[in-house]
């Protein structure tokens, strides 16, 4: 098929997936006249139509459907190829597309990155951050290289290394920092703060507290950690956040920070990646500098809450 590029491939790629010119055109950086022109080109090179116009949405056609599996499946590994040649030429360098879920990105993404450039000077990260689901997705379809997620994920396809653990803390109204902690059976009785759904580190916190997937009538929801531990302040409730997040978090809040009674919850934090990822070899060396980075920010988040007492 003559004339046929890769350029093309890219553009009905994104296109696919997003299901609409204008959000296709964005994540491709360009403009959709610019996309709907490429569109149209490869259409005239099949010799059939790839796309349903009309609506505010897409829809491909039976062959547009067919095409899109293929030209990702090329993609991916042209992705491939190119990790393959990266790892030829010695240490990382180049582009990496690094998932970090929203409840670490925050309070482990500066000290990483920091170090990342110290000890690979010619790596360009991107980090992106995103739930969990849509982190394993992405990495899935090689849209990312690696993530930093609470572990386990149990997806086949995916190796994970567990670097830390780290605690959930309690965060109370300054007021209440003279009180006995409560048990896990008593946070279930109080107005508990927590994230919306979506958020592996929700489902954390109400499995410790023993709250059934259908939670309490005033149990009240926030869209991250900083919300939530500002709405404790403002005296609301209270609330659960890892231990990393306790130094950042509490710096300027009206709240007390204690730890929990055993059997104390916790998660565990590891990277994951795609088993047939070329440059899974050379991932041990950023698994020691994310567990560098958790430490770290742990011992920072162990200091605040020895000030605190």
């Amino acid at each position: 098929m003559t004339g046929l590029s890769m350029k093309h491939l890219r553009y009905f790629d994104a296109l696919a997936r997003a299901g609409h010119f204008g959000r296709a055109a964005e994540s491709c950086s360009i403009s959709q006249p610019a996309l709907s022109v490429q569109i149209r080109e490869l259409e005239e090179l099949i010799g059939a139509p790839l796309v349903e116009r009309g609506g505010r949405n897409i829809r491909l056609t039976a062959l547009g459907d067919e095409f899109a599996e293929r030209a990702h499946a090329i993609l991916r590994s042209v992705d491939e190829l190119e990790e393959l040649a990266r790892v030829a030429h010695g240490p990382l360098s180049g582009r990496l597309r690094i998932g970090v879920i929203p409840t670490i990105a925050p309070y482990l993404l500066p000290d990483f990155i920091k170090s990342l450039a110290l000890r690979f000077p010619n790596l360009d990260p991107r980090p992106r951050e995103a739930t969990t689901q849509k982190l394993i997705e992405d990495l899935l379809e090689a849209r990312l290289d690696l993530a930093i997620v609470a572990l386990p994920v149990s997806e086949p396809a995916l190796a994970e290394t567990a670097l830390f653990d780290e605690e959930f803390m309690l965060v109370r109204p300054q007021e209440d920092a003279g009180k006995p902690v409560p048990s896990a059976d008593r946070l279930h009785e109080m107005r508990l703060l927590l994230l919306e759904e979506g958020h592996c580190f929700r489902e954390q916190a109400l499995s410790f507290c023993n709250i059934e997937a259908r939670p309490p009538r005033d149990m009240m929801e926030g869209s991250s950690l900083s919300t939530l531990v500002q709405l404790v302040g403002a005296g609301i409730g209270i609330t659960l956040i890892p231990q990393m997040a306790v130094a950042i978090e509490t710096l300027s809040s009206n709240v007390c920070v204690s730890r929990l009674r055993e059997p104390r919850p916790s998660r565990t934090i590891g990277i994951v990646w795609r088993k047939s990822n070329p440059l899974a070899s050379q991932f041990s060396a950023i698994a020691e500098i994310v567990r560098d980075a958790g430490l770290h920010k742990q011992a920072q988040s162990g200091d605040t809450l020895a000030q605190a007492r």
